[in-house]
């Protein structure tokens, strides 16, 4: 899914490469130095555009000047306070996310923080790895409404599709049906299939179908949280519970009560956390970290895997019975490639959006440029199609995309592997380099991004796999 932004469009790229997208930008604001250096240094390392204040003035100045997607925002500050600086905010209507941050916490004050529109607070002292997954479960979370919104739009303009999932193929007519068939129940949903499939559109259109549409629906990516994290995101935590537990708090199974938690890539939650999480299924009650009383929760869990999880059952690495309690319903996603004459819509709809977006006239595509998407085999699915035609607008110099406007792999129909060595560079050192690049990626999307057996594949350790991701600035 494509992140919303009004950002400068990047310069185009050289056409051996993909458009790169542009970071995701953060202000900081803080008046302790030694915290706004130390979170600025290491989210420009995570990949951030970071910008860094003292005081709540100058955040409202930097947020009137510029568009940020979040900002990390202390709650106590020099001249205007951070609630002042969510009530500018809010009064402007900026589009800024803001995170608040205090060593003062209290309930009253989140409520009103939260009230005035942040999406999250953050209690000091806080551990980085906290700081970066309230950042990412923040930027999923719009880019997933974002991408409900667009969607639907479409469907009210005669797109095609149900609960604005944009298609109308005999493949996702059937997985409709069954969304329609399931949606009023509580019993889990296993969704599976490749990335870039839409199983978070379709978890969604599950939850807003049935009779909890009205309660809140929580997303969480299991592979993307800490382990040392996880249970505590998920269940809470009691003050006093581990060394920064300074407060009590909810995890995301109480934010969900009476809606629906979709749990992402739910084959990389390690095992201890299998068992509880099969435990809550079973017993409707969760144990927050270092409670001895359980807490009752009517949750309705969807998850959604790019494993096959009973080759993981088999290799030991996830429980049979929590694979059977959560298989209960499954709903298996077809490849983009099992369903081409959903192209030409997806097409339609993504040149719609972009045009909008990056105020572009491009009226549509030539003959040969269409019968290449057609003919192509979409490893990354819907995501790769969208950001195909993104790149392709940013190109176009005419009124049609045309097969030159389309990235290289799509142009040389997949064979990336041969698209490197036909390069008319003939060094054989940058030729490797191309190679060893597109088998890295190729091994990172067929393991869904599991490092370990992308290694395995590879036949390369798992250090010299993190270098290669670190050196060729892979993003997973």
């Amino acid at each position: 899914m494509t992140r919303a932004s009004t950002a400068p469009v990047p310069a185009a790229p050289p056409p051996a490469a993909p458009a790169p997208r542009p970071p995701l930008r953060v202000l900081i604001a803080d008046d302790e130095e030694g915290i706004r250096f130390n979170l600025e240094l290491r989210l420009k390392r995570a990949g951030y555009a970071v910008t860094a204040v003292a005081d709540g003035d100058a955040a409202v100045a930097e947020l009137a000047a510029g568009d940020y997607d979040f900002a990390l925002c202390d709650l106590r500050m020099p001249g205007r306070d951070g609630i002042a600086v969510l009530e500018a905010a809010k009064a402007a209507g900026w589009r800024t996310r803001i995170l608040l941050i205090s060593a003062h916490a209290d309930a009253a004050t989140a409520l009103q923080a939260i009230e005035l529109g942040a999406v999250d607070y953050i209690a000091k002292p806080f551990e980085f790895a906290e700081v970066l997954f309230r950042l990412r479960r923040a930027a999923e979370a719009l880019a997933l409404r974002a991408t409900v919104v667009q969607l639907q739009a479409a469907l009210t303009q005669g797109g095609g599709g149900f609960a604005g999932i944009v298609a109308h193929s005999e493949a996702m007519a059937r997985v409709f049906r069954t969304i329609r068939k399931v949606a009023d129940f509580k019993t889990t949903v296993l969704l599976s299939g490749p990335s870039g499939t839409g199983k978070e559109l379709v978890a969604r259109a599950l939850h807003d179908s049935g009779v909890r549409k009205d309660r809140p629906f929580v997303a969480v990516n299991c592979g993307a949280i800490p382990e040392n994290l996880l249970e505590s995101e998920l269940f809470g935590h009691v003050k006093g519970a581990f060394t920064d537990a300074t407060r009590n708090r909810r995890g995301l199974f109480e934010e969900a009560d009476g809606g629906t938690l979709f749990l992402d890539e739910i084959g990389e939650l390690p095992l201890n956390l299998q068992v509880k999480l099969l435990r809550v299924l079973q017993e409707e009650e969760i144990r927050r970290v270092g409670d001895a009383r359980p807490t009752p929760v009517d949750v309705r869990v969807v998850a959604a895997t790019v494993r096959v999880l009973t080759d993981e059952v088999r290799a030991g690495r996830f429980r049979e019975d929590l694979f059977y309690r959560l298989n209960v319903l499954p709903i298996a996603l077809p490849p983009l490639s099992a369903r081409t004459e959903d192209i030409p819509l997806l097409v339609d709809h993504f040149l719609k959006r972009f045009n909008q977006r990056l105020h572009t006239q491009v009226q549509g595509l030539t003959p040969a440029a269409m019968k290449r998407l057609m003919h192509y085999p979409w490893p990354g699915n819907v995501r790769e199609l969208e950001n195909a035609i993104e790149r392709a607008l940013v190109l176009c110099e005419g009124a049609r995309v045309d097969v030159d406007d389309l990235p290289p792999r799509i142009r040389a129909g997949g064979d990336e592997v041969a698209m490197a060595l036909s390069d008319d560079d003939l060094s054989v050192k940058r030729a490797m380099r191309r190679v060893e690049e597109t088998l890295i990626r190729r091994a990172l999307a067929r393991t869904g991004g599991n490092r370990t057996r992308a290694a395995e594949l590879l036949d390369i350790s798992h250090r010299a796999l993190q270098y290669k991701i670190k050196e060729y600035l892979i993003e997973l």
